[in-house]
């Protein structure tokens, strides 16, 4: 991460060098840049880190505002929780499925009920870490966080949308849950665009069928996907739903009112996340077949790189066209 000290140091410089670099960046590289650029922008901001390996860059340039609670992620979202008594907002940082699951109490009682702005970030999201085995798996961190009041839950598409995340959630005065990746993926973006926090973005108007996807992988294939029904003659849309909670009800209603078939695509279990959202909407307003295309309820007892490990767990444009053509029947 000496990127991130090497980087820019203002909050236009960052997002004008992770525009231009969108597509080799890091999502959390790009986040780090943001989150310091932030802090020196905000002497009130404070950043509680578990041995994350940017560290550094905070307790080089902004020791004031940085604290490194060791591998501790319970007691880092407790002290997270009781430091914004003097610093707005607190960003705690870890790995996601360390934060997520080791520290829910935490979460759950000291900041979701309290409803105060501690920004968890959880850093190699789903399958990220898939090369250490099922215990570095971050499969229910969406589900479980997406549960508690209060709690805003954002899983940016890539680099570009990672910055644009961390300045909404910073702004934003309650609780969030900031999911990202290990390594870079391409941009989803062609242009610059506005992000708003619970306003999903359409990349590929619907039709007969649309893709939700969330994440930078699942949104690729979601892209992937539209093509080749396009190329079978089936009109196909994609909405990037960068924000899980609070969900884009009305992207999901003005979709089901075009669409004849809902698939959704996550780097996480089929059930609980995105698709579980989803399908909670759709059965509300009595809409068409929701096909929800994620991580199987079994333990996924398998190592290897996130790609592989998502293809193998059919999270792939093959799946993805084939559950479509499927609902359509």
């Amino acid at each position: 991460m000496s990127a991130v000290l090497a980087g820019p140091r203002s909050v236009a410089d960052v997002f004008d060098h992770v525009w231009e670099n969108r597509s080799t960046l890091q999502s959390r590289e790009a986040h780090a840049m943001m989150l310091l650029a932030l802090a020196r922008e905000n002497p009130d901001l404070a950043c509680l880190t578990v041995d994350m390996d940017y560290e550094g860059a905070f307790t080089g340039a902004l020791a004031r505002q940085h604290v490194n609670l060791g591998i501790a992620e319970q007691n880092m979202i407790s002290v997270a929780a009781g430091m914004t008594v003097a610093a707005r907002p607190v960003f705690a940082t870890g790995m996601a499925p360390f934060v997520s699951a080791r520290a829910y109490e935490q979460i759950k009682v000291d900041v979701a009920a309290a409803n105060l702005p501690v920004k968890i970030v959880g850093t190699h999201g789903g399958l990220a870490s898939g090369h250490y085995g099922p215990t570095h798996h971050a499969l229910e961190d969406i589900g479980a966080l997406r549960l508690l009041p209060n709690m805003t839950v954002v899983v940016p598409g890539d680099a570009w949308e990672a910055v644009q995340a961390t300045v909404a959630v910073a702004q934003d005065p309650g609780p969030a849950y900031l999911r990202l990746g290990r390594q870079a993926t391409p941009s989803l973006y062609g242009e610059r665009g506005d992000f708003t926090l619970g306003r999903a973005r359409v990349l590929r108007e619907p039709g007969r069928v649309v893709f939700i996807a969330t994440g930078p992988h699942p949104n690729l294939v979601a892209a992937e996907a539209a093509g080749l029904l396009a190329a079978q003659g089936v009109s196909a849309g994609h909405l990037n739903m960068h924000t899980v909670k609070p969900l884009d009800r009305q992207a999901v209603v003005d979709a089901c009112a075009r669409a004849e078939a809902v698939v959704t695509i996550e780097d996480h279990r089929a059930a609980g996340g995105l698709g579980g959202a989803v399908c909670e909407t759709v059965a509300e307003i009595g809409g068409p077949p929701v096909r929800r295309i994620g991580v199987p309820d079994i333990h996924y007892d398998l190592v290897g790189g996130e790609r592989h490990l998502l293809h193998h767990a059919g999270v792939n444009a093959a799946n993805a066209v084939a559950q479509a053509l499927q609902a359509l029947d």
